[in-house]
C-alpha cells in the first residue's frame, strides 16, 4: 500500500531505502541493495531529491569547497535548511551526519596531537549547539563576543598552518614595521576577526574547521619525527609537535571561555591529554624564569598524577614551594586567573612564590 502526499510518493520500501542514501552517495552500497534502491529512486521524488543533496555533500568533501559543505552541514542539523514536510529537517539532519559517519576515518594522530584533536572535537561539538541564529554576540572574553572569538582561533591557528606549508584562511595584509611579536600577533587577530565580521558566523566556524582539520590531517601530527623539528612561533621557539599541545591548550581555554559566557559546562581534557599540557607548561614557565634570582619548588598535583619542577635559578637554594592543581596551573598560564587568587599550597618565601605565579600569568597571549 502506498500513500500519495504533496511533492513526493511515499511507498511502502520508503523507510529501508532512506537509510541507505549515506551509503549510496559514498559508492559503497551493496551491488544486491543497488537495484531495490534505484528503483525506488525512480519512483519517490522526495528520496531522490536527498540523494542527489548527499552526493553533491561528499564531492565537496572530497575535493571541493569543504567549508561550503560543512556550512550545508550545520544548517540542515540547526533547522536552518528549507523545510520540508513529515519532520524532513531531521531526517536530512540525520542522512547528511551518517554520510560523515560512514566515510573512511581520518589517519590517527601521534600523542603530540592528541591535544588538539581533543579540544577540536570540544569547540565543534559546543558551536553544534548554538546554530546559525545562535548568541553569537555574546561578549566572552577581551573585547571579544562568540563569533570574534571563533575568528581568533582562526588566526591563532595560522601560524602553524603556514609553517607547515598550509594555506591561510584570510587575506593577510601588509603588517606595521617594527613590531614586537606580540604586537605582530595582536595586528594579525584583529585583521583576522575584521575580515570574519563580514561572513557569518556558520562561515568562519566552517573555515576555522577546515583549517583545524587540515592541521590534523598533515604528515606532522602523524609523524612524530618530523614533528620533533624545532621552529619559532608566537615568540617561542620549540618542536612542531609541542606547537600542536600549544594549539590544543589555546583552543581548550576558548572553548572553557565561550561555555562560561553562555552558562554551558565544558569538560575538563581527559587525564593524559591534561597533563601533557602541564608538562609543556612547566617547561615554558622554566624558560621565562630561567634569569630571575629565585628558585622555586612547583608541585602541581590531582587529575591521576603528580609532578615536582625546581623552577628558577640554579645558583639559589630553593626559597619557597608551591602546590597547584593541574586545571588551575593551566588557567593560570592562560591569564584567566590573578596571580594573587590562584588555590595554591605555599611554604617559605611568599614573595618569591608571589614572582613564580606573577610570571606565570604573564606568559598568556590567549
Amino acid at each position: 500500500m502506498s500513500t500519495e502526499r504533496e511533492g513526493h510518493t511515499m511507498g511502502s520500501d520508503h523507510e529501508g531505502v532512506r537509510e541507505m542514501l549515506g551509503a549510496w552517495a559514498l559508492g559503497a552500497v551493496l551491488p544486491s541493495d543497488e537495484p531495490r534502491l534505484l528503483g525506488h529512486l525512480a519512483e519517490c521524488e522526495w528520496c531522490a531529491g536527498e540523494a542527489s543533496r548527499l552526493r553533491d555533500t561528499v564531492r565537496l568533501l572530497d575535493g571541493g569547497d569543504a567549508a561550503l559543505a560543512y556550512e550545508r552541514i550545520d544548517r540542515a542539523a540547526t533547522g536552518e535548511a528549507a523545510a520540508y514536510e513529515d519532520g524532513g529537517q531531521e531526517v536530512r539532519g540525520r542522512l547528511l551526519a551518517s554520510v560523515l559517519a560512514q566515510r573512511p576515518a581520518a589517519p590517527s594522530t601521534a600523542g603530540h596531537a592528541a591535544p588538539y584533536a581533543a579540544a577540536v572535537a570540544g569547540l565543534q561539538a559546543l558551536l553544534r549547539e548554538l546554530g546559525e541564529q545562535g548568541p553569537w554576540s555574546t561578549p566572552v572574553v577581551h573585547d571579544w563576543d562568540v563569533h570574534a572569538t571563533v575568528a581568533h582561533l582562526l588566526a591563532a591557528d595560522e601560524s602553524l598552518a603556514l609553517r607547515l606549508g598550509l594555506p591561510g584562511r584570510a587575506p593577510r595584509g601588509e603588517p606595521p614595521r617594527d613590531l614586537s611579536w606580540r604586537e605582530q600577533w595582536a595586528h594579525r587577530t584583529a585583521e583576522v576577526i575584521a575580515h570574519e565580521r563580514t561572513h557569518s558566523p556558520a562561515r568562519t566556524v566552517a573555515a576555522w574547521r577546515e583549517q583545524s582539520a587540515a592541521l590534523l590531517g598533515a604528515p606532522q601530527a602523524t609523524d612524530p619525527e618530523l614533528a620533533a623539528q624545532a621552529t619559532t612561533l608566537l615568540g617561542v621557539r620549540l618542536p612542531i609537535a609541542d606547537h600542536y599541545v600549544v594549539r590544543g591548550f589555546e583552543t581548550w581555554i576558548h572553548t572553557d571561555d565561550i561555555g562560561r559566557a553562555l552558562g554551558r559546562p565544558v569538560p575538563t581534557p581527559p587525564d593524559p591529554l591534561l597533563w601533557r599540557m602541564v608538562r609543556l607548561g612547566v617547561r615554558i614557565l622554566d624558560l621565562a624564569l630561567a634569569d630571575d634570582s629565585v628558585s622555586v619548588l612547583l608541585t602541581v598535583a590531582g587529575h591521576g598524577s603528580e609532578g615536582e619542577w625546581v623552577l628558577g635559578s640554579e645558583d639559589e637554594p630553593v626559597a619557597a614551594e608551591l602546590v597547584l592543581d593541574p586545571v588551575d596551573f593551566c588557567l593560570l598560564l592562560a591569564g584567566r586567573y590573578d596571580p594573587g587568587e590562584v588555590p595554591r599550597g605555599l611554604a617559605g618565601d611568599e614573595r618569591a612564590a608571589r614572582s613564580v605565579l606573577e610570571r606565570a600569568a604573564r606568559i598568556a597571549w590567549l
